[in-house]
């Protein structure tokens, strides 16, 4: 019996038992319908991840004050060890630096007229847009003059805007923070939120101002700040910035044992993330994986069952002369029609559920036609090696045996 024929055959028989096929079929459908999805959320969280850490600013460098174990173990109070004059340093004497941001962040109730939030509150310098790559809608931003004069402006970020002032122009109107007036310069534009905050919905103002106004710490050597967001010239002079940063704040801070800083590069947040989404990726991989792995036990199962079940035609194909060859090949076709046809099944409801994912979540999952690939050939793969032992047991009965038994 040629191949062509055995397929025929093998189809004809699987279609006559269409409830048992489906179920056959089932386990390797869910295993690919999982490998796909779960590897295409893996792509889009760590896509998702990307582009928010390309929100962070152009080539930016994050400075944080205390010593990495201490924050990595949840450390409530870490001294505030850097300080705005450290900020002031670095813009002057690194000159591998663009633009140098010191933050410093609280959370204020925040009024105007009959109409209240309670939002963060940041203070900074005149180049925190450079640094950060935000961009203004309406009015200015905070200046150098500011900062010297401690005036009390602020800018406002678009959503709080929105919430208190409704249609209405912000600029030049006068809001309250804790109590004290600021007069609205300007509005930024939209932006999301990066590191935890939400800048839309927050008010910048001079760092100067807040400490002296609102609220801030103060150490022997000027106003601390939360972090210090540094714009390196290009991406090549990052890892160049990052040196003599560090070898500055440490000849600053007089430092001969561990530093009392660390820095973090968008790089070194891209390794990070993509270490964990990779290993997550995989695991939910490996999952889904041991899904296909009980799909093909199921499929070896409903074989063998089969074979008990086909005795009778089994016998009689080899009484009018069929080969173990032939039932052997049959066999094998019919595990590999069900695996292959789960598989593809699989596949597509992988790459609906992706679809339904994308449309609902941030996330963009990927469709990814290595997976795809793999997929379908790996659920081939196991219909052939579960469909062995089955097919064998059917081309070794005896044709005598077989309709004795039938």
């Amino acid at each position: 019996m040629d191949l062509q024929e055995s397929l025929k055959m093998a189809t004809r028989t699987l279609i006559a038992h269409r409830l048992r096929s489906a179920l056959t079929m089932l386990g390797i459908v869910i295993g690919n319908a999982s490998v796909i999805a779960m590897v295409g959320i893996g792509e889009g969280a760590q896509r998702f991840v990307n582009e928010q850490l390309q929100t962070l600013g152009p080539n930016v460098l994050f400075i944080v004050p205390g010593n990495r174990e201490t924050r990595e173990l949840g450390g409530l109070d870490v001294p505030r060890t850097l300080v705005v004059a450290d900020a002031t340093a670095i813009d002057n004497q690194v000159p591998t630096v663009a633009g140098v941001a010191p933050e410093f962040n609280t959370r204020e109730l925040i009024t105007y007229r009959n109409r209240s939030a309670n939002a963060s509150v940041v203070g900074s310098n005149e180049q925190f847009l450079q640094v950060r790559g935000f961009d203004m809608a309406q009015g200015r931003f905070i200046s150098d003059l500011d900062l010297q004069r401690r005036s009390q402006v602020l800018v406002m970020g678009a959503d709080l805007a929105d919430r208190l002032f409704d249609q209405q122009s912000p600029i030049g109107q006068s809001i309250r923070v804790k109590g004290v007036s600021f007069e609205v310069i300007g509005v930024m534009a939209q932006k999301g939120s990066n590191l935890g905050l939400n800048y839309d919905d927050a008010v910048l103002m001079p760092i100067t101002t807040q400490a002296s106004r609102i609220v801030g710490r103060r150490s022997p050597y000027g106003i601390e700040v939360s972090f210090i967001a540094v714009s390196a010239k290009n991406r090549d002079s990052m890892d160049t910035a990052e040196f003599q940063i560090t070898n500055l704040l440490r000849l600053r801070h007089n430092i001969r044992g561990d530093d009392d800083f660390f820095i973090n590069s968008q790089n070194t947040l891209l390794n990070i993330a993509g270490t964990i989404t990779g290993a997550l990726t995989i695991m939910l991989a490996a999952i889904a994986g041991i899904s296909l792995l009980v799909g093909g036990i199921g499929i070896m199962n409903i074989m063998l069952v089969s074979v008990q079940e086909r005795t009778q035609e089994i016998g009689l194909r080899k009484a009018i002369g069929a080969s173990q060859q032939d039932i052997l090949v049959q066999f094998l076709i019919e595990a590999m029609i069900l695996s292959v046809a789960g598989g593809v099944i699989g596949t597509g409801l992988g790459v609906g559920g992706i679809v339904v994912i994308s449309a609902l979540t941030p996330f963009q999952a990927g469709i990814s036609v290595v997976a795809i690939t793999v997929a379908v050939s790996v659920s081939g793969g196991i219909g052939l090696f579960f469909g062995v032992v089955p097919a064998r047991q059917a081309a070794k009965l005896d044709p005598i045996v077989a309709l004795r038994s039938a």
